[in-house]
């Protein structure tokens, strides 16, 4: 068994996995998907139970197909939009250290940037993507998991973030 493949599948699977599993913490965890509406409404996000939704399907559907391998750059580009709403919306004020209250970015910059690099190098041949013969590797899957994850950032936030104005 080929080294690379190998740690591709173990990459995949974990932070496919744990991310699939952050998404159904927001639907079923202690507050349920009330508890993440309410948390995305004081964030100053302007339809807070359709986004808590939107997040939490976001995270099972693209942290599955990344676990998979199937459609891995799109994958990747779930993985990168969730992870970069998560900074701009809820860690960026703190700063940069994950060990500070109420969380920096660094973890999800961390998660962001290993679905980069999935997306660019492919899913390997342990994957669903390899048994249908579907090649995503190199610029072109680099260029797409790219273009889905800030460009469905970009538009996720433009069109529902509304934070609250900090007075001075």
């Amino acid at each position: 068994m080929n080294e690379l493949d190998l740690g591709m599948l173990i990459l995949r699977v974990v932070f496919g996995l744990f991310l699939a599993y952050h998404g159904y913490n927001k639907l079923r965890g202690p507050g349920g998907i009330a508890g993440t509406a309410g948390w995305f409404a004081g964030m100053g996000m302007k339809w807070p139970a359709i986004q808590a939704r939107l997040a939490a399907f976001t995270e099972i559907g693209a942290g599955s197909s990344l676990a998979a391998g199937l459609l891995t750059p799109f994958a990747a580009g779930g993985v990168i939009g969730v992870m970069s709403v998560a900074i701009v919306v809820a860690h960026w004020k703190v700063g940069f250290f994950i060990f500070k209250p109420d969380q920096g970015w660094e973890y999800c910059a961390s998660i962001a940037v290993v679905a980069f690099v999935i997306g660019m190098i492919g899913p390997g041949a342990h994957s669903v993507d390899h048994l249908l013969g579907v090649a995503f590797e190199g610029w072109p899957g680099a260029t797409i998991a790219t273009l889905v994850g800030v460009g469905g950032a970009a538009s996720q936030l433009a069109i529902s973030y509304r934070p609250a104005k900090e007075s001075r």
